[in-house]
């Protein structure tokens, strides 16, 4: 199961450099708009030590993360949402990803220059917003205008259709993104169908000096400030300092250097935490002495669905999970001791699964 996170910005705000260190992959980075122009993509592990604690008890012959997939977009400049820059490129390029991250150039340096010409970030955010719902309005006139002719038939499904996304055009009309329009779960259906570009969950990234680290500095706050009633998560990073940091391949040597800069764990690892929670995802882990495995689905999986995470038949053939949970499987090391402890359940097709679950899954096909 795939999931995709889109880094956005303007030209040169760090976007490039962040992708660099996320996955190593060495996309170009330099000091001139429309350096990416074709998206880059980079499969970026989920720091997660509990799969390292598994795998200390295990002793398996391989450790399998669980991974978010990011996409180092082109830069979007005025205009986009009529095609100006790679605007039609760029906005098609987001339309693909669950979730944005985006990326506000929060420092100064003269030797970097801004397509706009000075350091804002609100005014890179708001150039950003304003594209992306130019956009997603003339999506939804369309559907408007589509719908319009059934409602005026006596049509009651197209009539309450049309009312809704009118109501949804007057909200955006005022400059508001399509994430903060309240709406029933009937109605989250029919506008999830529009792949609103504006609906996606974002997690802002403001890109700071060293010297702005852990915490941030007066641009962040004035950031934080902004989207405070926006649902959407607002974290610090030096894209700079961690493409250093990924450079250093040693363990210890990154420790070393992290501590000579005061910060207690690499940027990174908080932007794709933070990723993962933006998109609603959680872990759970499959334990054997021919490896421990960390999966990726959704909060409120069920354990079929689950299941079919590792292969379509698991979930065709589902008949139970046998599941441990995480602090069980520290304090009683195998499926015996937790069984014999009454701390490994039986679970059916209905069961939840947790994050941190341990799980076994008997099929049947």
């Amino acid at each position: 199961m795939g999931f995709k996170c889109g880094i956005v910005g303007l030209p040169n705000v760090g976007k490039s450099t962040l992708f660099n260190a996320l996955s190593n992959a060495g996309a170009e980075s330099a000091n001139y708009p429309f350096c990416t122009i074709e998206p880059n993509i980079g499969m970026v592990p989920v720091p997660d030590t509990r799969l390292d604690a598994l795998a200390d008890i295990v002793k398996p012959q391989k450790v399998l993360t669980t991974y978010v997939q990011i996409v180092d977009i082109a830069g979007l400049v005025r205009g986009a949402s009529k095609g100006e820059g790679l605007g039609n490129q760029f906005l098609a390029n987001i339309r693909e990803c669950d979730a944005l991250l985006h990326v506000l150039r929060c420092f100064e340096d003269d030797n970097i220059v801004h397509v706009e010409g000075g350091v804002d970030p609100l005014r890179d955010k708001d150039i950003i917003d304003t594209e992306l719902q130019l956009r997603d309005l003339d999506t939804l006139e369309k559907q408007v205008s589509k719908f319009a002719k059934t409602a005026k038939s006596g049509d009651k499904d197209a009539k309450r259709e049309v009312d809704l996304l009118e109501r949804l055009v007057a909200f955006m009309q005022a400059g508001r993104s399509a994430r903060g329009f309240q709406r029933n779960e009937e109605e989250a259906e029919t506008i999830r169908e529009f792949f609103l570009l504006t609906d996606k969950p974002v997690l802002y990234v403001c890109n700071v000096d060293e010297n702005s680290l852990p915490n941030g500095n007066a641009l962040v706050e004035k950031v934080r400030a902004a989207v405070a009633d926006e649902n959407a998560g607002v974290i610090v990073i030096s894209a700079a300092i961690e493409e250093q940091i990924a450079q250093l391949e040693d363990p210890a040597e990154q420790a070393e250097f992290l501590e000579s800069i005061g910060v207690m764990e690499p940027g990174l690892h908080i932007l794709i935490r933070g990723a993962y929670e933006l998109l609603g995802l959680q872990t759970y882990f499959t334990a054997g002495v021919k490896e421990v495995r960390a999966w990726t689905i959704p909060k409120e999986t069920k354990a079929p669905q689950a299941a079919g995470v590792i292969h379509s038949d698991f979930e065709r053939g589902f008949i139970r999970a046998e599941v441990i949970g995480y602090d069980d499987y520290l304090t009683y090391k195998t499926e015996a001791a937790a069984r014999e402890a009454g701390k490994l359940s039986v679970q059916g097709k209905d069961y939840v699964v947790q994050d941190g679950d341990v799980l076994h899954f008997r099929f049947n096909v």
